[in-house]
């Protein structure tokens, strides 16, 4: 009789693995954090062979005990990993077969192929809900700083240039916006996540009498109406991991959102901007050069979306070239699902702190926005509203912005004979699109920066953030 090289699969080997393939196999290093949900899944998939007929009640009372023995243990930092037995599932298998003899029978119509799909899923589903819990978070803090500065105005840009007025507030809806789809998508991968693989097996299911829908109902994998939603193909759920890169590639489309706003906190808190003070806390400073405060945050921000990038890009690859079913390659596909939601957990909690402590300097707000030639538009719209076709009115206000170059004075400063030597539709008159007030009030339409719009947004995240 072969000696059994290994507990779980060595009855056809002669020897056991190296030690070196054991430390280039394992992945219980990586893989322990699935615990909860694998001892979750052992008590569902125990529950259902008792209700087959397949275990005793004693022997899934036993299981379940034996379970819950190990999930305190692991809580509590006493449960002994082993490299020798690869990963999570069979950790805790072995170590809950030598306290409970029956647990020899709950490997019974599964796999670790289909135990390990359960195991994500599940993981995946609690990743979205906290992920979305943060988002809304950080929206919170944005909102605040929203409502404590809802009547600053500062320059908008584009291409980096001044290009016209908007309230300080208005922005920061935008960054809301980014973050409201953010949540979106995870929602959206929770609810691909919620499909229970458990029962396809290593491949093609089991020939024993399971029942899959009373394991997907134990597990919480039911639609709306509490119905069970289980995979439909044996072959696809065990080799699947659509959903792990669904939700990489939410974590770097957050990244990259979170970058964007950082790269803007970063300019407004530059002397060469200084629109916004940021807090101390989320600050550092110069080994050399006492006088400097350093946007760590942001910019740790700013570099770590290219991570989540990189994440997302690692699983694209580990799967593109793989046959059906199961390959040993999607082992590695954990590293980058944990580390891309721990990187955007961190992110989201960095930056709402950020903007939580972000004072604004209103004088140089105003100071900013003061510029004339911010209302550039708001001088061709004039002329619009005179009947100059727009092509005209912009070609016009472009030759008024030259003369008032030539000259070195604010737009607002040439006179009404020189306006009028550039379009012959100006009056006396002209000089009142230059009035702050009256432009921004004259943006009504929805989604627009006006006093009115930006009260009426304020008041809708206010509602949908439970504010």
């Amino acid at each position: 009789m072969a000696h059994q090289a290994q507990a779980t699969w060595g009855g056809r080997f002669s020897s056991g693995p190296a030690g070196l393939m054991l430390r280039f196999s394992e992945s219980v290093s990586c893989d322990a954090r699935l615990a909860p949900f694998d001892l979750q899944g052992s008590k569902a998939h125990s529950a259902m062979l008792a209700h087959v007929g397949l275990l005793s009640r004693r022997e899934r009372d036993a299981i379940h005990r034996g379970l819950d023995a190990i999930g305190c243990e692991i809580i509590a930092g006493k449960f002994k990993w082993h490299a020798k037995l690869e990963d999570v599932h069979m950790n805790i298998e072995q170590a809950l077969t030598k306290r409970v003899p029956a647990a020899a029978k709950l490997h019974t119509a599964r796999s670790r192929n289909d135990q390990v799909a359960t195991d994500m899923r599940l993981y995946l589903k609690a990743a979205c809900a906290e992920l979305g819990t943060q988002l809304q978070a950080a929206q919170q803090a944005i909102l605040g700083a929203a409502t404590r500065h809802v009547d600053v105005l500062i320059p908008g840009y584009t291409h980096l240039q001044r290009a016209q007025p908007v309230y300080f507030a208005h922005q920061l809806f935008a960054y809301l916006e980014m973050l409201e789809r953010d949540a979106g998508r995870f929602a959206a991968v929770h609810d691909h996540a919620n499909w229970c693989p458990l029962g396809s097996g290593a491949i093609a299911g089991t020939t024993l009498p399971i029942d899959r829908e009373f394991t997907a109902k134990r597990l919480g994998f039911v639609d709306a109406a509490g119905r069970p939603r289980v995979t439909q193909n044996s072959m696809d759920a065990v080799s699947d991991r659509d959903v792990h890169l669904e939700f990489a590639a939410a974590c770097a489309l957050t990244g990259v959102h979170l970058s964007r706003m950082a790269e803007d906190m970063i300019l407004w808190a530059s002397m060469e901007f200084k629109f916004v003070e940021l807090p101390d806390a989320f600050c550092t400073g110069s080994s050399l050069m006492p006088q400097k405060k350093n946007p760590d945050s942001l910019e740790l921000i700013r570099g770590k979306s290219a991570r989540l990038q990189g994440n997302l890009h690692t699983l694209l690859t580990l799967v593109k070239g793989l046959p059906l079913t199961y390959n040993r390659d999607l082992q590695e596909d954990k590293r980058p699902v944990f580390d891309s939601h721990d990187q955007t957990a961190l992110c989201l909690a960095v930056l709402a702190g950020t903007f939580a402590g972000m004072k604004v300097n209103r004088f140089r707000c105003v100071m900013a926005v003061a510029d004339p030639a911010l209302l550039a538009t708001d001088l061709a719209d004039y002329l619009v509203r005179a009947g100059v076709a727009f092509r005209e009115a912009h070609h016009a206000v472009g030759g008024v912005v030259r003369l008032a170059e030539r000259q070195k004075v604010p737009l607002n400063r040439l006179s009404l004979a020189e306006v009028q030597s550039v379009h012959a539709a100006f009056r006396k008159d002209w000089v009142e699109a230059f009035d702050l007030p009256k432009a921004m009030q004259r943006r009504t339409g929805t989604g627009m920066p006006g006093p009115a719009q930006v009260k009426r947004q304020l008041a809708r995240w206010k509602k949908l953030l439970g504010q």
